[in-house]
């Protein structure tokens, strides 16, 4: 399976998950289009990284970049371009991508779907009017959605992967199905997938990092850590960090990011039990 062959390192003794010696990683949640956030959500991680000395740095991004809010242009072509200093950009699929993705290679019958679930948003972003779009024929509205977005921005998200491991920790977009290996995950289910996973509290082998659902505040369970925090819906963009036995959190707010100055909330565990008020 694509992306199954990222792994930075074995599982580290003891009960807390880590990540083997001499790497820092940061993996950021559901951006939907909110490249304002992003770009504070981004110069906080810049900054977090530049006191952690040496180590090898690694920034996760946890898929559904586009679609829902008004940048999904500007998010892509940001991190179509972003080349930070010493660092391994990770870039995983959501179903959004795929969805929109799906379409260019033909599927026409999705594009109504799509414009209801975020696609309209997106489409504004590449300079079309949805609304018009929703009138045409399927073969000219194909022919429209493929004008609009740009070759370099198709190539891109198609090069995005579906899982990455380093050490105790597994990023995926949505999560997994309980019980079954993870070579043997369908690519629907990490892309797709709610229940039974979100309920579910079996050990995995491994911490599961994603996003894909939405919570009020980071959701930390005995063996998933949920970051979509709700960037277009609540202006909560969140960045889970890790660094040995160590993990914290960034936020870039919507209330914060018109002065430049998003928020800065460090949550430092190194604990596997604590759970949100709003766990699943």
């Amino acid at each position: 399976m694509k992306g199954l062959k990222q792994w930075l390192g074995r599982p580290a003794p003891g009960d807390a998950p880590s990540l083997p010696p001499g790497y820092v990683l940061h993996a950021i949640g559901d951006v939907h289009g909110r490249d304002d956030l992003l770009a504070g959500l981004l110069g906080e991680i810049e900054a977090d990284v530049a006191g952690r000395g040496e180590a090898r740095r690694i920034l996760v991004f946890l898929g559904d970049l586009i679609d829902r809010g008004p940048g999904s242009a500007e998010v892509v072509e940001r991190l179509r371009t972003y080349r930070p200093e010493r660092t391994r950009l990770v870039f995983l699929a959501g179903n959004h991508e795929e969805v929109l993705l799906r379409i260019l290679d033909g599927e026409v019958n999705l594009i109504p779907d799509w414009l209801r679930f975020g696609g309209a948003e997106c489409l504004r972003s590449y300079g079309v009017d949805p609304g018009r779009l929703r009138r045409m024929a399927p073969a000219r509205a194909l022919v429209t959605v493929r004008s609009a977005i740009p070759q370099a921005h198709a190539d891109f998200l198609r090069g995005f992967d579906d899982s990455f491991r380093a050490g105790d920790y597994l990023f995926v977009h949505a999560g997994i199905r309980p019980g079954i290996p993870l070579a043997e995950q369908a690519r629907a289910d990490l892309r797709w997938i709610r229940e039974p996973f979100l309920t579910d509290r079996a050990e995995h082998g491994f911490m599961v990092v994603h996003g894909h659902t939405i919570r009020r505040q980071v959701e930390e369970c005995s063996n998933r850590i949920g970051i979509d925090t709700g960037a277009y819906r609540h202006g909560t963009l969140t960045a889970l960090g890790l660094e040995g036995t160590d993990r914290w959190y960034l936020q870039a707010s919507a209330a914060k990011a018109e002065t430049g100055s998003p928020q800065r909330n460090r949550s430092i565990s190194s604990a596997l039990d604590g759970v949100s008020s709003q766990s699943g």
